[in-house]
């Protein structure tokens, strides 16, 4: 261990020797505290970078891709199908950096996004651009060059509706919702389109039920957090985003009722176009008529519980309706 001494004019003395060593500085643990500080800095830097591309909305989308890559006939090949996932996650992050950058200052309004990297200033908009900006050139060469023309299409057409439409609308019309839903409901196409397959009707019926399903989802998150929205200038609720009693509220809630409702045939139709069999639909009328339950229980009885409970509603159905029919495809393939 180095020490540096306290020197003095009494240096020579028994006694100031003696306080000198008291007072040394072990200089050679320095360097450990600012390595430790420096991986402390970067981890943190790679968690808003984590932030930034909003990992459970890619984590779903990917989970949509891979049902449609696997529902259009895609070869079961690690490589191939890491190259689609790796091409359509980076164009998914240029899509959720991208929506923070244009969404900075009303993030910064809002108490559920007010501590985002952007708005909190630890990331800098130039970073984030240049950062979403090379997410997107990456991912889009990427699955033009090894995966196809069409998927490499179809991702910047999401990328491009989400960011360029979908985000900038939000402040002008509720209709956003719907615009928005057509990017939410296109990872299982880009997937059947990885897969090699032809678009078609079986490729429309993925289109259709994450299109629809979309829709009660949204309006339960819209009236959970319509004061954040209200207070961010941000119209995201039919009506407006006014409080309690007021009678926007139960129209949002009725038309959740009508697209849960809507929901049950279109949940059927997988099963139409042979791409799943008898399991796939009874499934998918318990499920569909579940969520529906759910939407009536928040339009009859609007609270924070029932918003809460068709929010749930919607993140249990969409996972289960997807594994069921990816097995009993699988089921009859075999």
């Amino acid at each position: 261990m180095t020490h540096i001494p306290v020197a003095g004019p009494y240096a020579s003395s028994a006694g100031t020797r003696a306080a000198a060593q008291a007072a040394c500085v072990a200089v050679d643990t320095i360097p450990d505290d600012r390595l430790e500080l420096g991986r402390l800095a970067i981890g943190l830097r790679l968690a808003d970078y984590v932030e930034l591309i909003k990992p459970r909305i890619a984590a779903m989308a990917l989970l949509t891709v891979v049902v449609g890559y696997t529902l259009g006939g895609g070869t079961w090949n690690a490589a191939a199908l890491c190259q689609v996932l790796l091409g359509i996650g980076l164009v998914a992050a240029a899509s959720g950096a991208w929506n923070q950058l244009i969404e900075r200052r009303t993030d910064g309004l809002m108490a559920r996004t007010a501590n985002r990297p952007l708005p909190t200033g630890r990331l800098q908009p130039g970073e984030v651009a240049l950062f979403g900006g090379a997410c997107a050139a990456v991912g889009l060469s990427l699955l033009f060059f090894t995966v196809n023309a069409t998927t490499a299409f179809l991702a910047a057409l999401t990328l491009l509706l989400y960011v360029g439409a979908y985000t900038p609308l939000k402040k002008y019309t509720a209709l956003s919702t719907a615009v928005g839903a057509i990017p939410g409901a296109l990872p299982p196409v880009l997937g059947w389109a990885a897969s090699g397959a032809e678009l078609g009707w079986g490729a429309f019926s993925l289109f259709a039920v994450l299109f629809v399903w979309q829709f009660p989802h949204f309006l339960a998150i819209a009236w959970l957090y319509r004061g954040d929205y209200q207070a961010a200038g941000l119209r995201m609720l039919p009506g407006g985003n006014e409080t309690a009693g007021d009678r926007p509220r139960s129209f949002a809630g009725l038309l959740a009722c009508g697209y849960a409702a809507v929901l049950v045939p279109v949940s059927l139709l997988p099963g139409e176009v042979a791409l799943a069999g008898g399991p796939y639909r009874i499934a998918a009328l318990l499920l569909s008529l579940g969520y529906l339950a759910a939407a009536v229980r928040f339009v009859v009885h609007e609270s924070r519980e029932t918003a809460r409970g068709l929010l749930y509603s919607s993140l249990v159905y969409l996972p289960t309706l997807l594994a069921v029919l990816t097995w009993d495809h699988l089921r009859l393939l075999s």
